[in-house]
Order: C-alpha cells, then structure tokens, then sequence
C-alpha cells in the first residue's frame, strides 16, 4: 500500500500491537471527554450504591429464610453478586457504549468515516467508546467480591486465582461477541434502539447462580445468552466450584462465538450502503 506521494504505508497487520495503542489513544479520548462532565460521577455512585444495597437487600432476605439456596452459601452468592457487578461495568464501561454507537452510526450513514480508515473495522467500531464513570460498578463489584472471599471458610490460592481471571475472560469476550452479533442487525434492521434495554433486563438474571433455575432457562442463559459464562463460571472459579471441564467447555464456546462474530461482522458489512449510496 502507498500513500499519495508514493511512499509506503505500514499495513497495520504488520502491527500486532495496534490495536493495543489505538484502544490507549481511544480510551484517553473518552476519559477526558467524560471528565467534562464530574456530576456524572456523584450520579453515577448514587446509582449504584442504590443498586448495591438492592442487591444486599434481597440476599439477606432470602437467607433470613434459608443458610443454603441450591447449595451455594451466603458468601458465594455475595462472589456471585461481586461478579455480576464487575462484569456489568466492564459491559458498561468499554462494550454497550461501542454497540450502541454501531446502530446509530449504520442508520444515519456515518460508519462510512470509520470503513474508510487504514485499521480493521470491527477493531475500530470495538474500542472507539469508553465510559469510565461506569467503571464505578467496576470498583464496587470488586470489593463486594472481595467481602464475600474473605467469609469464605476456604483459602483462595493460585490456581483459583488464574482460573477466575481466565473465566472473566472468556466470559467478557463471549458478551462482546453476542452484543456485535445483535448489534450487526442493524444494517438489516433501522430501529435496534431498544436491544440495550432488553439486554439489561435479562441480564439481572446473572446475579443469582444460573444452576438455581429450571433446566431450560439455565441452557438458555449459558448457550443463548452467556450469561452463565459471564458470572456464574468466574463465580465458580473464585468458591472452588470450577472443574477442568467447565473451563473448557468455555473456551471452546468463546473461541467459536469469536470466529462466527468475525463471520457475521464481515457478512453484514456487505449489506451496508453508507451515506453515499
């Protein structure tokens, strides 16, 4: 590839590490951009201590009753609840923001600026928007996590450690996959405004364990929606529940979601007219 005065320009896929800096340079972007705006952030921590003390609220409610729910202890279902907190505000944080900004940028035409540039599209449409005060939720599910690991009547070692951190993973990158899978839609269907909202209600489901439900609503939550994948597995990783077996299960479904995403992104782009058509 050569630029207009004839000079090479370096390809990006000669870069691996890319993608890397442009998600520093995105990410700078967003940080300033939202500090325009500090009572976002007392906002934001209203919201969810409120949300916090909800949450609080109903697990001692349900253990004023019973010391077990489906065999998991109070201290599980607060990992459970850290957990579902955490990866609601990375969801939050760093890809909703991106899905959401997809949709209106395929209806109003202006995913043309982004088409255009020497960088891969769906890396791009990925990490161009970053809410941080959303990674309040971030913070808060850490330490609700942390308060239910130290109730815990087991230690937490290395590999427990390692195998939430690789369950977060994958669980992370399973929701990123299926928001781009719906949010591709969108070069079908116009209004796709509400995929958000919907989204958020089913997944209030994920902060109780996915086993505690019917056998179908809980294939529907791992395979369909990954929710299970996304909470209840990293849960699992933390209270010593995980088996060899799970995990792999998860990383084979995560590497599978990736390429069909891959697939499906690719696919829908071909049916993208832009503003100019």
């Amino acid at each position: 590839m050569t630029g207009r005065t004839g000079t090479p320009m370096a390809s990006p896929a000669r870069e691996p590490l890319r993608p890397i800096r442009l998600f520093g340079v995105f990410f700078r972007i967003g940080a300033l951009n939202e500090l325009q705006y500090r009572a976002n952030f007392a906002i934001q921590v209203f919201q969810s201590v409120i949300a916090l003390a909800t949450g609080l609220a109903v697990i001692g409610l349900v253990f004023s009753q019973t010391t077990h729910l489906n065999d998991w202890t109070r201290p599980e279902l607060l990992a459970v609840m850290g957990v579902h907190i955490l990866m609601g505000g990375l969801i939050q944080t760093f890809i909703q923001p991106n899905m959401v900004r997809l949709m209106a940028d395929v209806r109003e035409g202006t995913l043309d600026f982004v088409l255009t540039k020497p960088e891969d599209s769906q890396v791009l449409i990925s990490i161009r928007e970053v809410k941080i005060w959303q990674a309040i939720d971030v913070v808060i599910g850490f330490v609700v996590l942390g308060v239910g690991i130290a109730q815990l009547q087991t230690s937490i070692g290395p590999v427990q450690a390692l195998g939430f951190a690789l369950a977060l993973l994958l669980g992370a990158s399973m929701i990123y996959c299926f928001w781009l899978i719906l949010t591709t839609g969108a070069f079908w269907i116009v209004r796709m405004d509400e995929i958000h909202e919907l989204f958020d209600g089913i997944y209030q489901s994920g902060r109780w364990p996915v086993t505690i439900y019917p056998g179908w609503l809980r294939v529907s939550l791992t395979y369909l929606v990954p929710i299970a994948f996304a909470v209840t597995v990293p849960a699992e990783a933390i209270t010593s529940r995980l088996t060899v077996e799970t995990i792999a299960i998860a990383a084979i479904f995560a590497v599978i979601l990736l390429l069909v995403t891959r697939w499906w992104w690719r696919f829908g782009l071909r049916h993208y007219s832009g503003a100019s058509a």
